[in-house]
């Protein structure tokens, strides 16, 4: 059901307490360069309060998640220096049973500020296609921090590197509290920043004068109560920003004015509690997100904005808001189809989308490194090129708004656990892709890919390199979840996964937890399978070995024992289909169970073994080695020629299709 926008969940005298002042009063000091510096900061900032939202509509039901964190952010573009002046008043909930004497910030722009920081020692500046741009740095410097009180923290700031130690990295500060935050208290902190955006790369920065937003202002670290992802103690969950990193964040509520030059148009999380408000030579938008875990944003004075209504099953009322590159504009439908399809396919299968907007950044050519991301209520495509885009235009917005559901509303831990976002978004994709537009994804071409397997339950920046992550946590981890649905069906593949949606959504959910709802749903133990597959890093490979055919005689008449081994050599599949081929056309199937190293198989017939194959018809997903299935044999005695089916597959999908 829709779950309607509401109010604030403290009392509004309480707010008016802890916020009183006008966001007019909040943006004089973002417009004032002087007030933030970059390179030092000012214990004698005063951090004016910020005002809260009026209510977009009255209370109808009670919150989707705990909670946990608010913000109140008052930022202003400055087009120019390609910088944003910002500051936030932060309340925060204890959600465990200890006190809290400390909190910790992701700083995330950080990660851009030299070649010594740990995403650029890992990445190299590169980030899939795109590369950083020679002298074009980032960073975000924290000029205040103050309680409610008034009280300054800004010295107690120290820079945190609890993965790797590199003291060049400040992507994670810790900030000690004047008094610990109790069980269940709130605490409230004020600060003021700047960041420096770098030539777009890496999610965020600008392009000319489009801007993307993302990760910009000071995100608090997740504080897990004892049980949380199968902690054994209650604690921060801590790392830095790497080069294979995405993120983890707590719900809460965001309430955030952006000034940004008139000619500008701003898309961004959430909906506008109102009109843009013009002030002379700027503008200022309003907007408020409730039960969501970060908050991005987009800017361009070029934005052609498209806004369509659409409804569906389980999406009961949503604007569709398109902010398209001029590059882009004759392929407004396109856009809007994807996006109306998939997200009414993915609502139907998994459950609810519960908010009320959605909207589809298309970034200019030049900024693709701002393309193809995930936030909550926004998503990126890729940069629009002036070329006839082919059908990636649609699987990009297909995958992203998968997000929506397997990142904004079930929010696993991408430090962690990625595989839980992306290898689900990623099965969710080639589901809607053959559902809506008939493009059905060649598994085992994808498999044979997979030359270097690892864990699924690697932490990202284990991985040998981007490259490495990605062929595991988007493809491997999308064919484990395909090698599941062959194993059970895909009807009840569906009951799976809109189960552990319904039970995990707004919550953070690790792999073990979709272990037990899987053999909750189907009766049965994954152990062997999530052991070999998820977290250990195997596929499978299966080879018939050797032929043997002798002459002999049955019954009074000439036969023929056909000896037949086959051999594994990496993990095992319950059910191996082997089909056995005779000269004279007839053909036998039997199964292994796949767990021995090796099996024989001896069958006497009429007419002489032709062939064997395991898997001819490909139902082993997470077989990578296909090149040994199969192999041919001939009466007069050359049995070890051998036919390479994989390669004879492999010409007729190229003939015939793209392995997507």
């Amino acid at each position: 059901m829709r779950v309607r926008l509401s109010k604030r969940t403290l009392h509004w005298a309480l707010l008016a307490i802890l916020f009183a002042g006008t966001i007019t009063t909040v943006l004089v000091l973002a417009k004032d360069p002087k007030s933030i510096t970059a390179t030092e900061t000012d214990p004698n900032v005063t951090l004016p309060p910020l005002e809260p939202p009026a209510p977009a509509e009255p209370e109808t039901a009670k919150p989707l998640s705990d909670r946990i964190v608010e913000y109140h952010i008052a930022v202003r573009l400055d087009a120019d220096e390609k910088q944003l002046n910002g500051v936030q008043t932060m309340v925060w909930k204890n959600p465990g049973t200890k006190p809290v004497s400390e909190l910790y910030f992701h700083l995330y722009p950080n990660a851009f500020r030299s070649k010594q920081t740990t995403f650029f020692r890992e990445s190299g500046g590169k980030l899939r296609s795109d590369t950083m741009k020679p002298g074009s740095f980032g960073w975000m410097d924290v000029a205040s921090i103050r309680t409610a009180e008034g009280e300054d923290l800004t010295p107690t700031i120290r820079y945190v590197q609890p993965d790797d130690g590199n003291e060049h990295d400040r992507t994670l500060i810790s900030v000690r509290l004047p008094k610990p935050v109790d069980p269940g208290g709130r605490v409230q902190v004020d600060m003021a920043f700047r960041v420096k955006l770098p030539h777009v790369f890496a999610r965020m920065g600008y392009a000319g004068d489009f801007v993307m937003a993302g990760q910009w202002f000071p995100k608090i670290a997740v504080y897990e109560p004892k049980g949380t992802r199968g902690r054994a103690e209650e604690g921060w969950n801590l790392h830095q920003y790497h080069g294979n990193s995405e993120f983890y964040a707590d719900f809460g509520l965001y309430n955030v004015t952006i000034e940004v030059p008139s000619g500008y148009t701003v898309a961004a999380t959430g909906f506008l509690t109102e009109p843009p408000a013009v002030d002379g030579p700027n503008k200022t938008y309003h907007f408020y997100a409730e039960d969501v875990h970060d908050f991005a944003w987009a800017a361009s004075p070029h934005f052609i904005y498209v806004e369509e209504p659409f409804s569906a099953p389980n999406v009961p009322g949503v604007k569709i808001k398109l902010y398209l590159d001029p590059a882009h504009r004759v392929w407004k439908d396109r856009y809007l189809y994807a996006a109306k399809r998939s997200l009414a396919k993915y609502a139907e299968w998994f459950g609810a989308y519960p908010y009320s907007t959605l909207s589809i950044v298309v970034p200019p050519a030049d900024a693709n490194g701002a393309g193809g991301m995930e936030y909550p209520t926004l998503v990126t495509a890729w940069g629009a090129s002036k070329k006839t885009p082919g059908l990636e235009l649609e699987r990009v917005v297909v995958h992203e708004i998968g997000h929506q559901f397997w990142y904004g509303i079930v929010a696993s831990n991408e430090f962690e656990e990625a595989w839980l976002d992306e290898g689900f978004t990623s099965y969710a994709e080639d589901l809607a892709m053959a559902d809506i537009f008939g493009q059905t994804p060649n598994l085992p071409i994808e498999a044979s890919y997979m030359t270097s397997p690892a864990p699924l339950s690697r932490f990202s920046w284990q991985y040998d390199g981007h490259g490495h992550y990605a062929d595991n946590v988007y493809t491997r981890a999308k064919l484990v979840l395909a090698g599941i649905e062959r194993q059970i069906g895909r009807e009840q593949m569906l009951r799976v996964l809109g189960t552990y949606f319904e039970r995990w959504k707004f919550k953070h959910p690790t792999t073990k937890d979709f272990q037990t709802v899987l053999e909750e749903v189907t009766g049965t133990s994954w152990s062997d399978y999530f052991d070999q597959f998820v977290y250990g890093g195997k596929m499978t490979d299966y080879a018939v070995e050797r032929l043997h055919i002798r002459r002999v005689e049955q019954d009074g008449r000439p036969a023929y024992e056909n000896t037949v081994i086959v051999r594994k050599y990496d993990g095992h599949y319950t059910t191996v289909p082997i089909v056995f081929r005779f000269a004279d056309g007839t053909s036998v199937e039997k199964s292994w169970d796949g767990k021995d190293a090796r099996t024989q198989f001896k069958l006497i017939s009429r007419s002489p073994l032709e062939w064997v194959a395991i898997d001819p018809e490909r139902t082993i997903v997470l077989e990578n080695r296909r090149i040994n299935n199969f192999m041919r044999t001939s009466v007069d005695g050359k049995w070890n020629v051998r036919l390479n089916i994989g390669i004879a597959k492999l010409i007729e999908t190229i003939i015939g299709s793209v392995a997507w």
